[in-house]
């Protein structure tokens, strides 16, 4: 093998090569093919490529390549007269994968590391003990170290084919470094019925399997842990704006989930201007979004309070019934608006893919920020009510109206400021929510059951309960996900609620506000 290696630079393509590679059993073929591969000849590409767009005839023991009305002898290039009696190249899929192959071969030796990836890639496809040699040659080159260790894989899975029992194991022990699920799987299917059949090698393969289980079954653990505090940064995202409209104020708003989709539409406009007239700052629209969803849901929320909830203080069945049919108006006015099918709003670069942790462990950076972007409104509500003005009146009024009243606290003024921050809120978790899928006019209806069942669980009125509870219900949901399925997890996390609430009405904390007070 390394003899042929070194005299590629002295070989050219000859009319029988191309016709052994061109005509006969699949077996021959393949083999003259892989022959072929490790001379590395300058002429083969043109003419593969040619073999596989079905552009080759044969002939009388030669090969032509005929485009439209005109012939080339394949080996030479020259043109020339096609016989009468050239008959079709037939290949079948086995044929096109090992002519995929070996154009992607061909493309190892790339400048471009894009193209070495997907050369690898094609490769990796048709990967057996027949490659070897060209594998090793562009392991022996290749100096970017992610491409280096997809060709040790790709090395490993030729192995795995190899008719040598030591090269097998070799190939077990090499994967058993990998750690990683693609490993995993490639043990997995050598070891199913009718894979391996040699014991010792069974064994090799079933040891360096074992193996990896137990080191990939802590980035599992992980991944339900990180799934599980993404998922309660949603739910408290989409749940705090609600613990001031339903636990502070007494309002059933049940168009929480609609402002929540302002705040998204808001993202979506943002996004599109930025687009269109500051392309060159796309990167940083997510800025501005995120004010101008607080300012638009806010704005919303100041007109509902002013016009429709202000008269329904102290009867929460008509503020449910209310904000209902509030919900069907703003879902009707979106679609009028945007249409009916759903937008699409696109991350920003910077929050475009990963953090790799572990080979079977990821951390996608928007989910990142989210859980950092729920953090800081969090923080950020904590210290305005508790240590601004306008928390202080808004608690006074949520304790004691009539007495707050009594000593000059504009009682409709705190009512209106606290809706708009509630429902700017909820604008803020819209914006968040672009960000890891669709917008449409029903996104906030996928939420408005959940960011209900967090408020309740913590107990009405509670930051702190709304916090524990999201993150609970979002790692329990995660957590029977992998035991049950979405659908059973979800039910059985309803059933779950129901259960505490009967036998904790008031939830993780003491009911306040005025609820309590009646």
């Amino acid at each position: 093998m390394a003899a042929l290696l070194g005299c590629q630079s002295a070989h050219a393509l000859t009319p029988d090569e191309a016709y052994a590679v061109a005509a006969g059993d699949n077996d021959a073929r393949i083999a003259a093919l892989q022959l072929l591969v490790v001379k590395n000849d300058p002429g083969l590409p043109a003419f593969l490529e040619a073999l596989a767009a079905d552009s080759v005839k044969v002939a009388g023991n030669r090969a032509y390549i005929v485009e439209g009305d005109t012939a080339r002898e394949a080996a030479s290039g020259q043109p020339a007269k096609l016989p009468d009696d050239a008959e079709d190249v037939v290949n079948n899929n086995r044929m096109s994968s090992e002519i995929e192959a070996a154009l992607a071969a061909g493309k190892l030796s790339s400048t471009d590391p894009a193209e070495r990836a997907s050369a690898i890639e094609a490769l990796s496809n048709a990967a057996d003990e027949s490659k070897l040699a060209v594998i090793d040659k562009a392991l022996a080159s290749e100096q970017d170290a992610r491409l280096k260790a997809q060709l040790e894989m790709v090395r490993a899975k030729a192995l795995l084919t190899a008719t040598d029992a030591a090269r097998r194991i070799e190939a077990a022990r090499a994967l058993g470094e990998r750690a990683s699920p693609e490993a995993r799987a490639l043990l997995m299917e050598r070891l199913a019925d009718g894979g391996e059949t040699d014991a010792a090698v069974r064994g090799a393969l079933q040891a360096e399997l074992d193996a990896i289980n137990r080191k990939l079954a802590w980035g599992e653990y992980a991944g339900v842990l990180f799934t599980g505090v993404s998922l309660g940064s949603i739910l408290l995202l989409a749940a705090l704006g609600l613990a001031i409209t339903y636990g502070l104020m007494g309002v059933i708003n049940m168009a929480h989930g609609e402002l929540m989709m302002i705040g998204a539409y808001a993202t979506f406009v943002i996004q599109n201007l930025f687009r269109q007239h500051l392309p060159q700052f796309f990167d940083w629209y997510i800025l501005l979004a995120v004010p101008a969803s607080f300012l638009a849901a806010a704005a919303v929320g100041a007109v509902l309070e002013r016009g429709v909830f202000r008269f329904l203080y102290g009867r929460p069945l008509e503020t449910l019934l209310a904000s209902w049919g509030i919900s069907l108006i703003l879902m009707q006015a979106v679609r009028s608006v945007f249409g009916a099918q759903n937008v699409q709003v696109e991350n920003p670069n910077w929050m475009s893919g990963g953090f790799e942790v572990l080979s079977n462990l990821t951390l996608p950076y928007n989910r990142l920020a989210i859980i950092a972007f729920a953090g800081l409104v969090l923080l950020g509500i904590t210290l305005l009510i508790a240590k601004t003005r306008l928390g202080l009146f808004v608690r006074s009024v949520t304790q004691n109206r009539p007495m707050a009243s009594c000593v000059g606290v504009n009682t409709a003024k705190v009512d209106t400021m606290a809706f708009s921050l509630g429902a700017g809120i909820a604008g803020l978790a819209g914006c968040a929510l672009s960000q890891i899928g669709n917008v449409g006019p029903d996104l906030g209806q996928n939420y408005i059951v959940d960011s209900f069942m967090v408020v309740v669980t913590g107990g009405v009125g509670q930051l702190a309960g709304t916090v524990y509870a999201a993150m609970g219900l979002g790692m329990v949901n995660k957590l029977l996900e992998g035991w049950s399925g979405a659908v059973l997890a979800k039910i059985m996390v309803l059933v779950i609620v129901v259960i505490f609430i009967q036998k904790r009405p008031q939830g993780l904390f003491a009911m306040k506000g005025r609820s309590a007070e009646a």
